[in-house]
């Protein structure tokens, strides 16, 4: 396949491009490197520096590249500002994916994968979330990607435009050649978070909240190592380009852990101390997500090879050493 990553600079973006040419198909990348990292894309990919908002250039790429496929990871993430700055949000990850969704038409382009979120979800009904639970977003990043996929959906009718939706949860872990992970400025995942404490670059470690209606108070969540994620895009893509039909499939590994367990299993992986703080709730944060991924086992054959927290935790700890020693 030949197959256009959208935010192919970024953290699960880069793992995508390198997963994809590991397995020996074409990749473009286009990127506006606002949050992305030239550096961490794969020297085998072709980059274009620009953005997906932008029709002019993004047709010209399409025109030129002739791509199978777009997997798109496009968009700002972060669910605090989001709350704060919802124009940020609505502009940028609403405005840019019609565009995008424009070029493709007019370019004969019929496939994309569309990385979406759990965050569509709001506050889960049932545990494990299914693809048919309501989605009611308790924030703005939610809403703006729930509204991305019913925008898809409406191309997809107005336009034959094919699609799989991929609904995950919380994104660890990093390549194991150790060339890539996760480097958000300013960083606001647990994980990295965790062992930037663990690895002297922060004081401690604020947990959000401790009266959560869970067994230790804290927010539960189903974490996904990122090479998972990366196979369930390509699989995503594969599935559209022999014909399959349009569908959302929740991705994550079905078992969620609270804060103060992630904290306890990254002292374990590091043997350092990591000293926590109870801070105020965030706003929009449900108490729980775990993820139902049967479906995706069945309609992509996608099964998560990397299931355990600590494996997570450990390859990301080996791309964090490697910052404490540059």
């Amino acid at each position: 396949m030949k197959v256009l990553v959208t935010g192919g600079a970024g953290y699960i973006g880069s793992h995508a491009v390198y997963a994809l040419i590991e397995q020996g198909h074409e990749v473009v990348v286009v990127d506006n490197l606002v949050t992305g990292h030239r550096q961490d894309v794969h020297k085998d990919a072709t980059f274009y520096h620009g953005s997906i908002a932008d029709y002019r250039f993004m047709t010209e790429v399409l025109r030129k590249e002739k791509v199978d496929g777009v997997i798109h990871f496009a968009a700002y993430s972060l669910v605090g500002e989001s709350m704060t700055n919802p124009y940020k949000y609505y502009d940028n990850n609403m405005s840019g994916t019609n565009v995008l969704l424009k070029a493709m038409v007019d370019c004969g382009v019929n496939n994309i994968v569309f990385s979406s979120t759990a965050a569509t979800y709001g506050e889960a009904q049932n545990i494990p979330i299914l693809e048919t639970d309501p989605t009611n977003p308790t924030n703005v990043y939610g809403e703006t990607k729930l509204a991305m996929e019913r925008m898809i959906n409406w191309y997809h009718k107005a336009h034959g435009t094919n699609y799989v939706s991929l609904r995950y949860f919380n994104v660890a872990g990093a390549h194991p050649s150790g060339l890539i992970g996760e480097k958000h400025d300013p960083e606001t995942h647990l994980i990295p978070i965790i062992l930037q404490v663990a690895s002297g670059r922060r004081e401690a470690i604020n947990v959000f909240g401790d009266d959560y209606d869970t067994a230790d108070g804290t927010c539960i969540r189903d974490y996904i190592h990122v090479c998972d994620l990366a196979e369930a895009h390509i699989l995503a893509m594969q599935y559209l380009v022999n014909g399959g039909d349009s569908t959302i499939c929740n991705l994550g590994n079905g078992e969620g852990f609270s804060v103060l367990e992630m904290i306890e299993a990254a002292r374990e992986v590091t043997k350092h101390p990591i000293p926590a703080i109870i801070s105020p709730r965030r706003a929009g944060d449900p108490a729980k997500l775990i993820a139902s991924s049967a479906k995706a086992q069945e309609i992509l054959g996608w099964t998560p090879k990397h299931p355990a927290v600590k494996d997570m935790i450990a390859s990301a700890w080996a791309v964090e050493k490697q910052k404490m020693n540059q």
